[in-house]
């Protein structure tokens, strides 16, 4: 195994080179095929989330392998190699099946223990598949981490380590409240009906929020989001507005929430500014945090809409599988922890670009989409923490108007809000900062001696996996040996009758057989350790295998496990 992957991400580049260092679908298909054109390369596919873009390939040289694919990473995401290469990592063998393993189980996410990061993972495999660039390795490498990753969270708490974005974002915007008591009674604007905007939206109205308005280019799309917010069952009151009305609606909302496909901004400062001036005088809908007094009670409940209490208990993790099936049948993403959607070009703009960027709730009913809440929901206790540096009840001494929790990148939202009187933002780069301060669970460790474990029976499993056609050609060669031996034999003693024949025949073969057990299987084992791949070369050498032989049962090996695997799982 010469396993290579060369990526960036959150922990190691600023957001606005990760903003500028975007893969959209055809510049992945082409990528990849680039890859495995480029010599050190058999096999390759590439993980794109809006915090991270890593390419994994099989290679057979390890300096060429790394600097044909930063050069391809370069090239493909529109960042210079000289601008891009202080922020690449590389990891190599077990190393990159260790960091693999660690960000499917959700280590590395930006906040710690997000699960949605399986489903980006199991993209990633199927576009390998469906583009035939991912071989053996790949396809036994994404599996692994598929399985490790839900390994992760069904043997541990590390669900409660970290939050989904929306709700760790949500939480930074009510400060030292828990979210439930801030949310009560509260009007927000949601911009954007793709699958991470419809996931704020079930959120929003799981946690209390009284009203929930929906903008979106797309006005179908829109209407259609409200209304499964209405059927949900959480009581919210939900309608569709225009796009183009949304800086009017600043003036009647608490807290906006955007994650569109735009990209330039959906908010400018000036939007804002004039909204919280128009809105000031009659609107009063700051949290009891901020004005000391009960919140404002739910607003009139709009013809043919109701208004409720707050939503059912959470349920647990295991409700992942449901929710990828959920966002439309399986075909788009669910964003991991930070990755906010798929950094990808949306024509349309009017979207969170999850998968193509076309409806990502097509289809979905309102069952479904409390689902997505409920996922939203996980690690809610989290929310009793105390407030994290950058965060103030009050903004420069004046009470909040406007709370902004921007999920997009490229951003949505101009960062010059920050500077308006009343005005709070939360968005990708601070709840990074933020969610560096969350206190580590015991559970994190759990989850770190389970990757341990797992990427040594890996390693372990392809090393033995390696040498088994060499295994496989020896056994082949013996047979044919023990069938030659029987035509001489039948030659030279034609009288035999078939019991006396079919009885030389198997003990023949039994000696072959016990001759060569202890051998195979001891090599099996030795191979199987580090440093093993020598054995398979030995067994090649001292049996006169020809090469030929052992790679067709390589191919045939390779064949049958593609046949079987189908698509990821």
């Amino acid at each position: 195994m010469s396993l290579l992957v060369v990526g960036l991400s959150h922990r190691s580049a600023p957001v606005s080179v990760l903003e500028r260092a975007s893969l959209n679908a055809d510049a992945k298909a082409k990528l990849l095929h680039d890859t495995l054109a480029a010599e050190p390369a058999a096999e390759a596919t590439v993980l794109a989330t809006c915090n991270r873009i890593e390419l994994y390939a099989d290679v057979d040289k390890f300096h060429a392998g790394v600097s044909e694919l930063s050069t391809l990473l370069a090239q493909h995401s529109g960042v210079a190699l000289e601008e891009l290469t202080p922020y690449l990592y590389v990891h190599y063998e077990d190393r990159a099946v260790h960091h693999l393993f660690s960000v499917a189980c959700g280590l590395d996410s930006m906040v710690v223990g997000e699960g949605q990061i399986l489903g980006q993972i199991k993209d990633a495999l199927a576009l390998g598949q469906e583009l035939h660039t991912a071989g053996r390795l790949i396809n036994d490498l994404f599996q692994q981490a598929l399985r490790v990753g839900k390994r992760a969270h069904s043997e541990t708490g590390i669900d409660r380590a970290g939050q989904s974005l929306v709700t760790f974002g949500l939480e930074q915007l009510a400060v030292h409240l828990p979210v439930r008591e801030w949310a009560v009674g509260k009007r927000a604007l949601v911009l954007g009906a793709g699958s991470m905007s419809s996931l704020a939206a079930a959120t929003l109205a799981r946690v209390g929020f009284a009203e929930i308005a929906v903008a979106n280019r797309t006005a179908e799309r829109a209407e259609r989001l409200a209304e499964i917010l209405v059927a949900s069952g959480t009581g919210v009151a939900a309608r569709a507005v225009a796009m183009s009305a949304a800086a009017d609606e600043l003036t009647r909302v608490d807290v906006v929430v955007s994650c569109t496909g735009a990209t330039g901004l959906v908010l400018t400062a000036d939007d804002v500014a004039a909204a919280v001036s128009r809105g000031s005088a009659a609107h009063t809908s700051a949290g009891p945090e901020d004005r000391g007094s009960a919140p404002d009670p739910a607003p009139q409940t709009p013809a043919g809409l109701s208004v409720a209490g707050a939503g059912p208990e959470l349920v647990d993790a295991g409700v992942v599988a449901r929710l990828v099936a959920a966002a439309d049948g399986g075909r788009r993403r669910l964003a991991d922890a930070g990755a906010v959607r798929v950094l990808a070009a949306v024509p349309e703009g009017d979207g969170c670009p999850v998968g193509d960027g076309r409806a990502a709730i097509a289809g979905v009913d309102a069952s479904s989409l409390e689902l997505h809440g409920t996922w939203a929901d996980q690690g809610e206790a989290a929310a009793q923490r105390q407030p994290r540096r950058g965060v103030r009840a009050q903004v420069d001494g004046v009470a909040v108007r406007l709370a902004l929790l921007d999920l997009a990148m490229p951003r949505d939202i101009d960062a010059a809000v920050h500077r308006i009187p009343g005005v709070r933002l939360v968005d990708i780069e601070s709840l990074a900062e933020a969610s560096a301060d969350a206190p580590m669970a015991a559970d994190v460790d759990a989850v770190r001696r389970i990757v341990t474990e797992e990427v040594a029976a890996f390693g372990a499993a392809q090393r033995a996996a390696h040498i088994t056609p060499t295994v496989v050609a020896l056994r082949a060669m013996a047979a044919e040996v023990v069938a030659m031996e029987v035509a001489r034999l039948d030659g030279r003693v034609p009288d035999l009758d078939e019991r006396q024949r079919a009885e030389v025949t198997q003990t023949v073969r039994r000696v072959v057989d016990k001759l060569l057990h202890a051998p195979t299987v001891r090599v099996k084992q030795l191979a199987s350790e580090p440093g093993g791949a020598g054995y398979a070369e030995a067994l090649r050498e001292l049996f006169d295998l020809d090469p030929q032989t052992v790679a067709s049962v390589s191919r045939a090996d390779a064949a049958d496990q593609n046949d079987d695997s189908g698509r990821a799982s």
